[in-house]
């Protein structure tokens, strides 16, 4: 029985030893995901580009099966797809997914507000993105306030205190990016909502949860109208 055992145990530390060159590849392309999804949120690869293996390869200095990989996990995330025989796409949010993402939003930010509890709070990076949001305004850098007003929803999922959320949501708010690199006007779209960040953050301040989640269920339900109804007409294909 020992020897048994003991053979098991060897086979089993083979079968890890096999797998180590396997590791290695997926962590690297879980790092080349990252740069990507960077990438792609700041709007460096547009929605409905190709994304060219040799370019992007070479210039990180990868193999073709970490891209591939990487590209795996992307399209996973629904941020490219795969069209066969024609290559990998940044893909094209519809106005159905537009939808989706903001019911999504809602259960998960409204809810995570709502269960906060008593206070304190660790608003640091809530404030944080008002304030960057507040200073884009000021210097006309509408990009940087969209970059702000996503920062500020992350930071409302932060304050659950939960990896698992934050990951979800991750994906969920660079998806949502593909939607903002459409649209012709930022200024238009993300302006309005900075007064409304700020107050939400007040109520939160004074321990108000319950006032703060009424606040942003209005705020999301404002902000889907209005993208929804832009988005379709920028994109009427969809």
């Amino acid at each position: 029985m020992v020897t048994n055992g003991v053979g098991r145990r060897s086979a089993e530390v083979a079968g890890l030893e096999a797998d180590r060159a396997l590791l290695g590849r997926t962590s690297t392309a879980e790092r080349v995901a990252d740069i990507l999804r960077d990438r792609i949120a700041r709007g460096c690869f547009a929605p409905g580009a190709r994304l060219s293996e040799d370019s992007i390869g070479g210039a990180l200095g990868v193999s073709r099966n970490t891209l591939r990989e990487a590209f795996r996990l992307l399209t996973h995330e629904r941020l490219l797809v795969h069209q066969l025989n024609r290559g990998v796409f940044v893909r094209i949010v519809t106005v159905q997914d537009l939808v989706d993402i903001y019911r999504v939003r809602e259960l998960v930010e409204c809810a995570i507000v709502r269960g906060l509890g008593d206070p304190p709070y660790d608003l640091k990076p809530v404030e944080a993105a008002v304030a960057a949001g507040e200073s884009a305004v000021r210097e006309g850098a509408w990009q940087e306030l969209s970059t702000a007003n996503i920062r500020f929803h992350q930071a409302l999922v932060g304050l659950a205190g939960s990896p698992r959320t934050d990951d979800l949501m991750r994906g969920l708010f660079a998806e949502l990016r593909l939607v903002f690199h459409v649209m012709d006007d930022p200024r238009r779209f993300y302006q309005p909502y900075l007064a409304r960040n700020r107050q939400i953050l007040e109520e939160l301040r004074q321990g108000r949860p319950a006032a703060a989640e009424r606040l942003l269920a209005r705020y999301l339900e404002d902000s889907r109208r209005q993208l929804a109804g832009a988005y379709a007409e920028q994109m009427p294909e969809n």
